[in-house]
């Protein structure tokens, strides 16, 4: 979270907190003090554990009867058990709550808008950061800062807390969760360093790669193998420089490098697990982009065809060739306002479209960048000294990167928007959802949510790339998250605009809902002849760069023809503060189609080198007219 002359909201709570624990360590455990409404100075107390007569810390009960309140709790976890607790009731909406911004969907046309379903009351932890892996789980975690979630580790299994004074002091609420979007079921994961706006990615393997974070945990790489049974591996020390706010990219070699974070001007290679690294690369760039409130997080860094990166922040962009640590080119500046958080903008490397190349040798696809909406430069500061708050930025800007001269080229979304999420589809279209009209990233800084998704289309012309979708009902500020499942529906959770998980007396508490989005393309009337993958057919040893790649797929209802079909793959991202890092999607050249009545073999071309797909797993789709299969997850080697 950017600073200003002020202390930052973030680092006043995340000292206070220091402080706290200095005070009992029972007192962590206080039940039911974070669901109280809060004051202002709460923040120094953060779990409302002060005095009850004159706030000093000789005031708080060395044993709170928390096993015995816990019981008490419907459907609570046991106290030597892990397991979910209730979700406490959020009282009357304030009127702050009920100012949301919601869109006409256009009634006038036969066109299907998608559709709202509720996955889960209760997640466990509130979705600051989420994954999707490749074993059918949803990774979701927050930070330890907040203190206590809704979700309880095995108190044979607490964390022992690093900040704390008293030695041994131990922390037993979970942070992290993985969460099966098929049923809603929750296991809880034990994190050992504050993850805290953090940074990730999924190496070649399918093992989430997990970077930084806060304090303890600035400078902390993380593992998580997709098994039922796997937990976080964490390795504290393995970067030169903190990064907290920074972001995760993979490389055409695996590798993963990792920009910025708060007043880290660098970046550095994930070393291998166990080693550390001694030096960062110096990037001024990063410098040059930084102001009084440090609009220049969580860089927008894009993976080009020619492996070079794409670096975006604040309101302007490099091309950076990694190896040579060289600067090969500046981007024109994005007038208008700041775009990296806190301003928080959306962007994306739009598809890749592999179907005009040959198998070998041929050309690059010509990378196109997009970025929509942020926040006036300002705003973060107009936020933090309680002044009206400023409207988001309302343009999308699309550059074409292969272009030297080229420049941005913009156009006016239908709604204003900051914060929000922006995924691409497997047809090739985006959906940007979640956020808000007015005010920017931080605690309460954001007001007048957008319940309304937007459906953009990049290959339609100007005026008639938008599309309102139907609107949630649930608001979705700061700390919320998106992802792309492989049924081809949207997982939406997170939420949380507060300092710890507060359920009352607070505009938007804390969102620990889970829900579904399924977009146009899958409603009954559209999707009746929906394509399915032949899993059986799908090659076990999957993709190899620049070799055929075939496999079956059938409608049910109806034939189609070649020109009907599309093959798409898409990498799945790690997704935290509107930024779906490493997202990417390849359009594949089918190069042979073959009907057998309502069943097909088809072959495509895989992608030629690793700088169009970095070795992984990926999720593969078919579509006909317009309707996506469910995904088969396919590793390219």
């Amino acid at each position: 979270m950017a600073g200003s002359s002020s202390l930052l909201c973030a680092a006043v709570f995340a000292m206070a907190l220091l402080l706290f624990r200095a005070s009992s360590v029972d007192a962590f455990f206080d039940p039911f003090s974070i669901f109280r409404a809060r004051t202002e100075g709460d923040i120094f107390d953060p779990f409302g554990v002060g005095s009850t007569s004159n706030g000093g810390a000789d005031d708080v009960p060395e044993k709170p009867e928390v096993a015995q309140t816990e019981v008490e709790e419907k459907g609570a976890a046991r106290p030597n058990t892990m397991g979910l607790t209730r979700v406490p009731h959020t009282g009357a909406p304030s009127k702050a709550s009920t100012e949301t911004t919601v869109l006409r969907v256009n009634t006038r046309d036969d066109k299907a808008d998608g559709a709202w379903t509720i996955v889960s009351d209760n997640s466990g932890v509130s979705a600051m950061h989420l994954a999707i892996m490749r074993h059918g789980r949803a990774v979701m975690f927050d930070t330890v800062t907040t203190g206590r979630s809704l979700m309880r580790l095995r108190f044979d299994n607490c964390r022992v807390d690093p900040r704390a004074k008293k030695p041994n002091t131990t922390d037993c609420w979970a942070h992290a969760v993985e969460f099966d979007y098929n049923n809603g079921a929750v296991r809880p994961l034990k994190i050992l360093t504050d993850t805290w706006c953090s940074a990730g990615g999924f190496d070649a393997e399918g093992n989430l790669v997990q970077s930084g974070g806060y304090f303890e945990g600035d400078k902390a790489v993380r593992y998580l193998s997709p098994c039922d049974t796997c937990d976080w591996i964490e390795h504290p020390r393995s970067f030169a420089d903190g990064r907290w706010y920074a972001t995760q990219q993979v490389l055409p070699d695996g590798r993963f490098a990792v920009f910025g974070g708060r007043r880290s001007f660098s970046y550095e290679f994930v070393p291998k697990p166990g080693l550390f690294n001694h030096q960062s690369v110096p990037l001024p760039f990063l410098r040059d982009t930084t102001d009084d409130v440090e609009n220049n997080l969580y860089p927008f860094v894009n993976l080009l065809p020619d492996g070079s990166l794409f670096i975006f922040a604040n309101d302007r962009g490099i091309i950076l060739d990694h190896r040579a640590e060289l600067v090969i080119r500046e981007i024109p500046q994005l007038p208008g306002g700041a775009r990296s958080y806190p301003a928080s903008a959306m962007s994306a490397l739009l598809p890749l479209d592999l179907r005009g190349g040959k198998l070998h040798g041929g050309a690059d696809p010509e990378p196109e960048v997009i970025i929509c909406g942020g926040a006036p430069t300002t705003s973060f500061k107009v936020g933090e000294n309680g002044e009206k708050l400023m409207v988001a930025l309302r343009d999308c800007a699309r550059i074409n990167l292969a272009n030297p001269d080229a420049r941005w080229t913009t156009e006016d979304m239908p709604v204003a928007r900051v914060m929000g999420d922006m995924l691409i589809l497997p047809t090739g279209d985006l959906l940007l959802l979640n956020g808000a009209n007015k005010g920017c990233a931080g605690w309460g800084f954001a007001k007048y949510p957008v319940l309304t998704p937007l459906l953009y289309s990049p290959g339609q012309p100007q005026g008639s790339r938008f599309r309102p979708l139907a609107a949630s009902t649930i608001s979705r500020l700061y700390h919320s998250t998106a992802a792309l499942l492989p049924d081809a529906t949207v997982l939406v959770a997170g939420g949380n605009t507060n300092a710890g998980y507060n359920f009352s007396g607070v505009d938007f508490p804390t969102e620990v809902r889970v829900e579904r989005f399924t977009p146009p393309y899958l409603e009954r009337h559209v999707a009746a002849n929906r394509p399915e993958i032949d899993m059986r057919s799908v090659p076990k040893d999957g993709m190899r760069y620049g070799s055929r790649f075939p496999f079956r797929f059938r409608t049910p209802v109806a034939a189609v023809v070649e020109a009907d079909v599309m093959v798409t793959m898409y990498a799945p991202p790690f997704t935290t503060h509107g930024y779906s890092m490493n997202q990417r999607l390849l359009i594949l050249a089918v190069t042979s189609f073959v009907a057998d009545g309502w069943s097909y073999g088809v072959t495509v071309d895989a992608p030629g080198k690793p700088e169009l797909a970095p070795p992984g797993y990926y999720l593969v789709f078919v579509v006909a007219k317009g309707v996506p299969s469910a995904a088969a997850w396919v590793k390219i080697q």
